[in-house]
Protein backbone atom coordinates (compact mmCIF):
# COMPACT_ATOMS: atom_id res chain seq x y z
CA UNK A 1 0.00 0.00 0.00
CA UNK A 2 1.26 3.29 -0.29
CA UNK A 3 -0.14 6.74 0.61
CA UNK A 4 -2.38 8.83 -1.20
CA UNK A 5 0.09 11.55 -1.31
CA UNK A 6 2.92 9.46 -3.16
CA UNK A 7 0.10 8.36 -5.72
CA UNK A 8 -1.12 12.10 -6.26
CA UNK A 9 2.41 12.31 -7.29
CA UNK A 10 2.60 9.53 -9.48
CA UNK A 11 0.08 10.65 -11.30
CA UNK A 12 0.95 14.48 -11.69
CA UNK A 13 4.27 12.74 -13.04
CA UNK A 14 2.21 10.41 -15.29
CA UNK A 15 0.57 13.09 -16.85
CA UNK A 16 3.14 15.40 -17.45
CA UNK A 17 5.08 13.17 -18.70
CA UNK A 18 2.57 12.77 -21.29
CA UNK A 19 3.78 16.01 -22.91
CA UNK A 20 7.45 15.51 -22.58
CA UNK A 21 9.65 12.79 -21.36
CA UNK A 22 11.65 13.70 -18.56
CA UNK A 23 9.60 16.15 -15.99
CA UNK A 24 11.61 19.05 -13.92
CA UNK A 25 10.49 19.24 -10.35
CA UNK A 26 9.61 22.75 -11.22
CA UNK A 27 7.11 21.62 -13.45
CA UNK A 28 6.09 19.87 -11.12
CA UNK A 29 5.37 22.05 -7.95
CA UNK A 30 4.03 23.96 -10.30
CA UNK A 31 1.45 21.46 -11.67
CA UNK A 32 0.52 20.30 -8.01
CA UNK A 33 0.85 23.99 -6.89
CA UNK A 34 2.78 23.14 -4.28
CA UNK A 35 6.61 24.25 -2.95
CA UNK A 36 9.66 23.50 -4.80
CA UNK A 37 11.42 22.00 -2.10
CA UNK A 38 8.54 20.16 -0.96
CA UNK A 39 8.41 18.96 -4.67
CA UNK A 40 12.15 17.77 -4.76
CA UNK A 41 11.84 16.08 -1.13
CA UNK A 42 9.10 13.77 -2.51
CA UNK A 43 10.91 13.05 -5.93
CA UNK A 44 13.35 11.80 -3.87
CA UNK A 45 11.16 9.89 -1.66
CA UNK A 46 9.85 7.82 -4.73
CA UNK A 47 13.57 7.60 -6.13
CA UNK A 48 14.46 5.65 -2.77
CA UNK A 49 11.11 3.38 -3.14
CA UNK A 50 12.41 2.74 -6.82
CA UNK A 51 9.10 4.48 -8.37
CA UNK A 52 11.22 6.90 -10.23
CA UNK A 53 14.23 7.91 -11.44
CA UNK A 54 15.72 11.49 -10.61
CA UNK A 55 18.70 12.98 -12.34
CA UNK A 56 19.22 16.59 -10.48
CA UNK A 57 19.06 19.31 -12.46
CA UNK A 58 17.30 17.20 -15.48
CA UNK A 59 14.19 16.27 -14.07
CA UNK A 60 12.46 13.03 -13.03
CA UNK A 61 10.71 9.84 -15.17
CA UNK A 62 8.56 7.05 -13.69
CA UNK A 63 9.87 3.62 -13.39
CA UNK A 64 8.04 0.92 -15.00
CA UNK A 65 6.57 0.42 -11.17
CA UNK A 66 6.25 3.76 -10.79
CA UNK A 67 3.97 4.17 -14.20
CA UNK A 68 2.22 0.72 -12.97
CA UNK A 69 0.86 2.24 -9.94
CA UNK A 70 0.11 5.39 -11.46
CA UNK A 71 -1.91 3.89 -14.21
CA UNK A 72 -4.51 2.38 -11.29
CA UNK A 73 -4.85 5.02 -9.70
CA UNK A 74 -5.85 6.85 -12.84
CA UNK A 75 -7.76 4.01 -13.95
CA UNK A 76 -9.76 4.34 -10.41
CA UNK A 77 -10.02 8.11 -10.81
CA UNK A 78 -11.29 8.13 -14.16
CA UNK A 79 -13.59 5.36 -14.04
CA UNK A 80 -15.39 7.43 -10.88
CA UNK A 81 -15.60 10.49 -12.79
CA UNK A 82 -17.73 8.62 -16.05
CA UNK A 83 -19.77 7.14 -12.94
CA UNK A 84 -20.72 10.29 -11.03
CA UNK A 85 -20.85 11.99 -14.68
CA UNK A 86 -22.90 8.82 -16.01
CA UNK A 87 -25.19 7.43 -13.54
CA UNK A 88 -25.75 10.50 -10.88
CA UNK A 89 -25.55 13.34 -13.46
CA UNK A 90 -22.45 14.98 -11.99
CA UNK A 91 -21.58 18.06 -14.09
CA UNK A 92 -18.16 17.69 -15.85
CA UNK A 93 -16.84 20.70 -13.67
CA UNK A 94 -17.43 18.68 -10.54
CA UNK A 95 -16.33 15.51 -11.59
CA UNK A 96 -12.45 15.66 -10.78
CA UNK A 97 -12.72 17.03 -7.70
CA UNK A 98 -15.27 14.12 -6.83
CA UNK A 99 -12.96 11.60 -8.00
CA UNK A 100 -9.59 13.02 -6.27
CA UNK A 101 -11.24 12.39 -2.87
CA UNK A 102 -12.35 8.20 -3.39
CA UNK A 103 -10.10 7.49 -5.88
CA UNK A 104 -7.36 5.93 -3.13
CA UNK A 105 -9.96 4.09 -1.11
CA UNK A 106 -12.22 2.31 -3.42
CA UNK A 107 -11.05 -1.71 -3.46
CA UNK A 108 -10.02 -3.35 -6.65
CA UNK A 109 -13.33 -5.45 -6.12
CA UNK A 110 -15.46 -2.40 -6.24
CA UNK A 111 -13.52 -1.27 -9.36
CA UNK A 112 -14.38 -3.99 -11.41
CA UNK A 113 -17.90 -3.50 -10.33
CA UNK A 114 -17.74 0.46 -11.26
CA UNK A 115 -16.38 -1.03 -14.75
CA UNK A 116 -18.88 -3.70 -15.37
CA UNK A 117 -21.40 -1.61 -14.66
CA UNK A 118 -20.73 0.90 -17.22
CA UNK A 119 -19.55 -1.20 -19.28
CA UNK A 120 -16.32 -1.04 -19.56
CA UNK A 121 -16.09 2.17 -20.42
CA UNK A 122 -12.64 3.49 -22.76
CA UNK A 123 -12.86 7.61 -21.87
CA UNK A 124 -14.23 9.76 -19.18
CA UNK A 125 -16.31 12.99 -19.28
CA UNK A 126 -13.36 14.73 -20.43
CA UNK A 127 -12.25 12.25 -22.83
CA UNK A 128 -9.56 11.44 -21.21
CA UNK A 129 -8.45 7.54 -22.17
CA UNK A 130 -9.31 5.04 -19.07
CA UNK A 131 -6.05 2.17 -18.34
CA UNK A 132 -7.00 -1.15 -19.18
CA UNK A 133 -6.94 -3.30 -16.09
CA UNK A 134 -3.44 -4.46 -17.17
CA UNK A 135 -2.06 -0.94 -17.66
CA UNK A 136 -2.75 -0.08 -21.54
CA UNK A 137 -3.50 2.81 -22.42
CA UNK A 138 -5.46 4.21 -25.75
CA UNK A 139 -2.58 7.08 -27.17
CA UNK A 140 -4.48 8.22 -30.64
CA UNK A 141 -2.52 11.32 -32.40
CA UNK A 142 -4.59 14.11 -31.24
CA UNK A 143 -3.84 17.77 -32.54
CA UNK A 144 -4.01 20.84 -30.09
CA UNK A 145 -6.69 23.45 -31.34
CA UNK A 146 -3.12 25.15 -31.83
CA UNK A 147 -2.16 23.17 -34.32
CA UNK A 148 -4.68 22.77 -36.50
CA UNK A 149 -4.38 24.94 -39.43
CA UNK A 150 -6.86 27.79 -40.32
CA UNK A 151 -9.88 27.15 -42.36
CA UNK A 152 -9.88 23.38 -41.07
CA UNK A 153 -12.32 21.63 -39.19
CA UNK A 154 -12.05 18.73 -36.53
CA UNK A 155 -13.97 16.67 -33.83
CA UNK A 156 -13.11 17.52 -30.10
CA UNK A 157 -12.20 14.35 -28.61
CA UNK A 158 -10.37 15.58 -25.07
CA UNK A 159 -10.09 17.95 -22.69
CA UNK A 160 -7.22 17.96 -20.81
CA UNK A 161 -7.81 21.08 -18.50
CA UNK A 162 -9.41 20.30 -15.07
CA UNK A 163 -10.03 24.12 -13.92
CA UNK A 164 -13.81 23.73 -12.96
CA UNK A 165 -13.79 27.58 -13.85
CA UNK A 166 -12.44 26.73 -17.78
CA UNK A 167 -14.56 23.24 -17.71
CA UNK A 168 -17.28 25.27 -17.24
CA UNK A 169 -16.10 27.95 -20.00
CA UNK A 170 -15.87 25.49 -22.69
CA UNK A 171 -19.09 23.56 -21.80
CA UNK A 172 -20.87 27.22 -22.05
CA UNK A 173 -18.85 27.79 -25.64
CA UNK A 174 -19.73 23.97 -26.88
CA UNK A 175 -16.59 22.84 -26.82
CA UNK A 176 -16.78 19.38 -25.35
CA UNK A 177 -15.85 15.98 -26.63
CA UNK A 178 -17.59 14.97 -29.60
CA UNK A 179 -18.38 18.60 -30.85
CA UNK A 180 -17.27 20.33 -34.46
CA UNK A 181 -14.88 22.88 -34.21
CA UNK A 182 -13.19 24.86 -36.75
CA UNK A 183 -10.08 27.67 -36.45
CA UNK A 184 -11.02 30.56 -38.61
CA UNK A 185 -8.22 33.04 -37.86
CA UNK A 186 -5.40 32.64 -35.59
CA UNK A 187 -2.89 35.92 -34.89
CA UNK A 188 0.67 35.14 -35.39
CA UNK A 189 3.04 33.82 -33.09
CA UNK A 190 0.73 31.41 -31.27
CA UNK A 191 -1.53 34.44 -30.34
CA UNK A 192 -5.20 34.63 -29.82
CA UNK A 193 -7.52 32.03 -32.00
CA UNK A 194 -11.37 32.43 -32.70
CA UNK A 195 -12.87 29.23 -33.64
CA UNK A 196 -16.84 28.29 -34.57
CA UNK A 197 -18.40 25.80 -33.43
CA UNK A 198 -21.42 23.83 -34.47
CA UNK A 199 -23.55 26.46 -33.55
CA UNK A 200 -22.37 28.76 -35.97
CA UNK A 201 -21.19 31.09 -33.19
CA UNK A 202 -17.73 32.15 -32.96
CA UNK A 203 -15.13 32.46 -29.80
CA UNK A 204 -11.82 33.75 -29.02
CA UNK A 205 -9.51 30.99 -27.14
CA UNK A 206 -6.01 32.14 -25.45
CA UNK A 207 -3.11 29.86 -26.37
CA UNK A 208 -3.37 28.31 -22.71
CA UNK A 209 -7.22 27.25 -23.48
CA UNK A 210 -6.83 26.39 -27.03
CA UNK A 211 -3.65 24.19 -26.10
CA UNK A 212 -5.92 22.08 -23.90
CA UNK A 213 -8.66 21.01 -26.27
CA UNK A 214 -7.35 18.18 -28.55
CA UNK A 215 -8.99 17.30 -31.72
CA UNK A 216 -8.90 15.22 -34.80
CA UNK A 217 -8.87 16.97 -37.79
CA UNK A 218 -11.42 16.50 -40.77
CA UNK A 219 -10.11 15.00 -43.74
CA UNK A 220 -11.96 17.92 -45.77
CA UNK A 221 -11.67 21.82 -45.20
CA UNK A 222 -14.08 23.84 -44.15
CA UNK A 223 -16.34 25.65 -47.17
CA UNK A 224 -15.80 28.99 -47.96
CA UNK A 225 -18.91 31.01 -46.93
CA UNK A 226 -20.17 33.34 -49.46
CA UNK A 227 -20.03 37.23 -48.51
CA UNK A 228 -23.70 38.50 -48.03
CA UNK A 229 -24.82 41.06 -50.77
CA UNK A 230 -25.02 44.64 -49.30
Amino acid sequence: MTSASVQNYLKAIYSLQENQEMVTTSALAQFLDISAASATNMVKKLARLKLAHHSPYHGVQLTPRGEKMALEVIRHHRLIEQFLAQTLGVPWDSVHAEAEKIEHVISEDLEDRIAAFLGDPTHDPHGDPIPTKTGHVERPQYLSLLQVPTGQRGVIRRVRDQNSAHLRHFLKLGLVPTANVEVIHREPFEGPLRVRVASGEEHVLDEALAREIWVTPMQDKAPRRANKEK
